[in-house]
């Protein structure tokens, strides 16, 4: 259901995290979000904080807002972006946290080798369950109460909360059974997301691009829609968007195949989400020819196409990223073409200075297409 973009065209956005002021050094560490508005460290920083990145960015002049991620702790390259929930979750071990046993390929002397063998995440010791409420809904409203438009809240995925965690249990007898709990009890969490609300749900990161782009078994990849689909059943009323770029810790692709092609359909015609997004600046806008295919008649879905890049320190110029514009309304029709980022700002690779001029460049280049539009 098109909420928030139903009568817009080009609308604007950032895909969601923000860069944190530096004086926002406050964290939850695994309480509750209410637990942590009753610390007034943590309730002054955070809620001036919104405050700031709201204004940021309606300042800017995009159409859809984030609240930056500031609800997940400053952790090394943005690991919170995960242990938000596993640190609620129920099953999930509390103090004992084991090394990825999927991240062996990044060993080594490089960037991602360094993140990946310093990143802990806590094993599985039971069968996973709801644990400590994750409050989205309630973090959401603090941001739109800020804001005089629409806020769209980000949540990760169940798929990659199961793809890094480690089995230290005989509760499941393999990771598919994990996975389809998992999204059980986060489509529960965005169904009170959904209570509270939200016009715009964003699920991060849902495997299926990188699992179909590896040639994975097409069983496998059809398991992973399914549980997509689960993730968000019977969120009436709310805009659904899924979030697929080709990686962010610190602002590193942590993929080789960046390839949208065996995924294409998967998103198009099957997943029940309303916006599929995009990374695509970073790629030279190579994915965008595969829409061409829908030419004839596209689907009844949106897609939000990443206009500037996350891994650059270099603001795109208004010129540069309405040609950009130009060349995607050659594909995807301008109803169904939304503005954003390849991904977030906010995994310490940008300033907030940058990520102000980019979001500002990007809405200011929408308002010189539309005015060309017939």
């Amino acid at each position: 259901m098109f909420r928030a973009t139903a009568d817009l065209i080009l609308p604007t956005t950032v895909t969601g995290s923000w860069p944190r002021p530096s004086w926002f050094q406050a964290a939850l560490q695994g309480r509750t979000f209410s637990a942590g508005l009753n610390d007034l460290t943590f309730r002054e920083q955070f809620l001036d904080a919104l405050q700031v990145v709201v204004g940021d960015q309606e300042r800017a002049g995009l159409d859809i807002l984030s609240n930056g991620d500031y609800h997940q702790d400053p952790d090394l390259a943005g690991r919170s972006w995960m242990m938000y929930p596993l640190e609620r979750l129920g099953g999930f071990a509390r103090d004992d946290l084991d090394v990825p046993a999927n991240q062996g390929e990044y060993a080594g002397k490089s960037i991602l080798g360094e993140i990946f063998g310093d990143w802990r995440y806590p094993p599985v010791l039971t069968r996973v369950s709801e644990g400590l409420p994750m409050e989205y809904g309630r973090i959401w409203q603090a941001a739109q109460d800020r804001a005089t438009r629409p806020v769209k809240m980000g949540v990760v995925s169940a798929q990659p909360v199961s793809n890094i965690s480690v089995l230290r249990t005989d509760a499941y007898s393999d990771r598919r059974e994990l996975l389809w709990d998992l999204a059980g009890i986060m489509n529960a969490e965005l169904g009170r997301l959904a209570a509270a609300g939200c016009a715009v749900i964003q699920v991060e990161e849902p495997s299926v691009h990188w699992r179909a782009a590896d040639g994975d078994d097409k069983g496998y990849v059809n398991f992973l829609v399914d549980c997509l689909n689960r993730e968000v059943e019977g969120l009436d009323g709310v805009e659904v968007w899924a979030h697929t770029c080709w990686g962010n810790p610190a602002m590193q692709r942590s993929h080789e195949n960046t390839d949208y092609g065996a995924c294409l359909e998967l998103f198009m015609e099957r997943a029940n989400v309303d916006v599929w997004t995009i990374e695509s600046k970073d790629r030279g806008h190579s994915p965008l020819p595969l829409f061409e295919r829908y030419k004839g008649g596209f689907p009844a879905k949106k897609v939000a196409v990443g206009m500037v890049s996350h891994r650059t320190v270099q603001v795109e110029s208004v010129d540069e990223i309405a040609r950009d514009i130009r060349y995607a309304l050659r594909y995807i029709p301008a109803e169904n073409l939304i503005l954003s980022s390849d991904c977030g700002f906010g995994r310490q690779g940008l300033s907030r200075l940058v990520a102000y001029h980019k979001a500002a460049a990007l809405a200011q280049a929408a308002a010189a297409v539309r005015d060309d539009l017939p």
